[in-house]
């Protein structure tokens, strides 16, 4: 992995930073860092979250590099699409909980990484934006997609159709992010919030994600059937008897993550 992407594992978190200055914007290789970054933790047991920040005070992620896109090769268009989708999708797939914690501007590709995360902290100063169609090109790594279910499609239109803008606090309103804290904040709120994920059975969290997300495309009468099945497949779980049985005892349990 390049220094772009830095990891950095703190219990049963894993602190992942951007860190390409001055505006953290992806490259093919970050890109491809990030899907294996993602599948070399979910084969780690003892990580049960993932908090991803930006590094520096100005920036979260500013996207994609213009820069790539101005001569207008197809076949460099169409790898970028690639990687930003692999990588975006291998981070929503993620079997533990994804944190964004938004300590600046978060553009483009950098704001649907964090649409690509299950829960989004933004500091009082983070701007957030889709601005591609104002330089001729639309979002390509789940924008379009990710953006409408938070939001809703009115919203999702304002932002990506009209170019508009939103602060943090309009953020929150909108359901865009989650919280808003005080500027240099947002990290230290995501990690606590990650750290109580090691509260809960990794094993349920896994499921109830599984659960949550495949309500998006799955009709309601079907995620009723299936919420049924993952709960008695828990049973097959090692966690399942710890935790039914640490609170019985009235003690800590102790997860195995399996």
């Amino acid at each position: 992995m390049s220094d772009t992407l830095i990891c950095e594992r703190r219990g049963h978190v894993a602190l992942v930073t951007m860190n390409n200055p001055p505006a953290n914007t992806w490259t093919a290789d970050s890109l491809r860092g990030l899907k294996a970054l993602v599948e070399e933790l979910n084969a780690d047991r003892d990580i049960y979250a993932l908090v991803l920040t930006g590094q520096g005070e100005k920036f979260f992620s500013a996207g994609a590099d213009l820069k790539l896109f101005a001569d207008g090769d197809r076949a460099v268009a169409r790898e970028m699409a690639r990687c930003f989708g692999e990588a975006f999708e291998a981070l929503s797939r993620f079997r533990g909980v994804s944190i964004a914690a938004i300590n600046g501007y978060a553009m483009g590709g950098g704001l649907e990484v964090a649409l690509a995360c299950d829960i989004r902290i933004a500091e009082e100063q983070a701007q957030m934006a889709l601005p591609e169609a104002k330089v001729g090109l639309l979002p390509c790594a789940g924008g379009t997609q990710n953006l409408a279910l938070l939001v809703g499609e009115g919203w999702a239109k304002r932002m990506i159709l009209c170019g508009e803008r939103v602060d943090a606090a309009r953020a929150e309103t909108i359901g865009l992010v989650e919280e808003v804290v005080e500027r240099g904040q947002a990290l230290e709120r995501a990690l606590k919030l990650a750290e109580q994920v090691a509260g809960q059975s990794p094993v349920a969290v896994s499921a109830c994600k599984t659960l949550i997300q495949s309500s998006r495309s799955r009709p309601l009468d079907q995620g009723y059937i299936l919420e049924r099945e993952l709960f008695v497949d828990l049973f097959d779980s090692e966690d399942q008897s710890e935790g039914v049985n640490a609170f019985l005892e009235k003690r800590k349990p102790h997860w195995k993550n399996r």
